[in-house]
């Protein structure tokens, strides 16, 4: 089992003035919300660029080339789907029908995010059916599995605060190995504890 049997996934939005952050906008202003989203789309980025496996990510609309996801990093795709949920399960559906054994989606709107925390989420799937990286605001930041577990994907109030706990529910026959939360970036006040992001506050 080479690492090349794991699949890392992220979503993204194209980063366009005023379609992604629209509530960090709210406090900031869209050009300083996008400014932030494509600093933390390059720490996406500068994480998973240093986890060895296959790697993927699946934009919101329209494919781009020679962006900041290199071409010959990463697989290329669209989401497609009603809801987050939907997206994401035919995102897993996709890698579970390339033969991937682990796979593992990570959001793209962590400053928090480092290496380890992707590396612990491979190996804790040697021993667990599911990992997840819990959010601060009740969602997670990761969510990892080695077969397809579709109900973690049902119907929710994504974006909310039960997204977590909903999804542990619909787990609880599984095994499950929690990382350590972390923050995820959407209101101006996440953006406090970070040097990084001090001039966009007023």
């Amino acid at each position: 089992m080479g690492n090349n049997s794991t699949l890392l996934m992220t979503f993204t939005r194209n980063p366009e003035l005023g379609k992604v952050k629209t509530r960090l906008a709210k406090g900031i202003g869209e050009k300083a919300a996008l400014e932030v989203y494509i600093k933390l789309l390059e720490h996406t980025e500068n994480v998973l660029q240093k986890i060895k496996t296959d790697k993927c990510v699946w934009y919101s609309v329209s494919i781009r080339q020679n962006d900041i996801w290199p071409d010959d990093s990463y697989q290329k795709k669209a989401q497609f789907g009603n809801d987050l949920g939907e997206r994401m399960l035919n995102a897993f559906k996709d890698a579970f029908q390339h033969n991937y054994q682990k796979v593992i989606i990570i959001g793209s709107d962590l400053y928090d995010l480092q290496p380890k925390h992707i590396e612990e989420a491979i190996k804790a799937l040697d021993n667990n059916d599911v990992v997840i990286g819990p959010a601060q605001d009740g969602g997670y930041y990761l969510l990892g599995m080695k077969t397809l577990h579709e109900k973690a994907f049902s119907s929710k109030n994504w974006g909310t605060e039960t997204v977590l706990a909903d999804t542990l529910n619909d787990l609880q026959t599984q095994t499950i190995h929690l990382l350590e939360t972390l923050n995820d970036i959407d209101h101006a006040e996440d953006l406090e504890p970070y040097e990084a992001f001090k001039n966009y506050l007023l």
